[in-house]
């Protein structure tokens, strides 16, 4: 049905890896897999295998949860996208879902894998959103610390110069062109 490769950690492996919670959902306990580090494990490819015929209005979708945290979508595959290697942003372990002490098993980060609908997914690729927001904000940053040395205060109101808009634009443009490596430092 599908595989998963983790980058410089693992060999692919199959679903057998995973242990199937109904027709349509699969879980890979990480303790297994890497014990108490699982948040050093930050990208996992995952792959349609040739047997596997999964509907074109269905996807594979991917999540993760910390201990004691809920699950978070990371991406998916489809017919049209059959492989996609997605990051792994785990989320910070505890909230209302802590195991006590009374439960028999400990709590442990979870890689959980099921087929949905694709109309109800969000976008696919969750890395490209993040680095796309990244990406605004480092740029928003910039613009922000431009204007803020032109900035003059009156009361509680900061001035700043009517063509400050033009002026940092004109910069920016100008920097990006002569230093190519410039707006890959924006999108880190």
């Amino acid at each position: 049905m599908f595989g998963v490769l983790f980058p410089n950690r693992s060999f692919p492996m199959d679903i057998s890896t995973f242990s199937q919670i109904d027709t349509f959902h699969w879980i890979l306990d990480m303790n297994t897999f890497v014990g108490e580090a699982y948040d050093q494990v930050t990208e996992i490819c995952i792959f349609l295998l040739n047997s596997f015929t999964l509907p074109p209005d269905k996807a594979l979708a991917v999540y993760i949860q910390s201990p004691g945290s809920p699950f978070l979508f990371c991406g998916a595959v489809t017919l049209a996208r059959p492989s996609a290697v997605l990051s792994l942003p785990w989320p910070e372990p505890g909230g209302q879902m802590q195991l006590t002490a009374s439960d028999s098993a400990p709590a442990s980060a979870k890689i959980g894998v099921s087929v949905e609908d694709l109309a109800s997914l969000p976008s696919l690729d969750v890395a490209a959103e993040r680095r796309i927001e990244r990406l605004a904000m480092k740029v928003g940053e910039n613009l922000f610390n431009f204007m803020q040395s032109f900035c003059g205060v009156d009361g509680s109101k900061l001035v700043v110069p009517m063509d400050i808009l033009d002026r940092w634009f004109k910069k920016f443009q100008e920097r990006a062109k002569r230093d190519p490596e410039y707006l890959k430092g924006f999108a880190l």
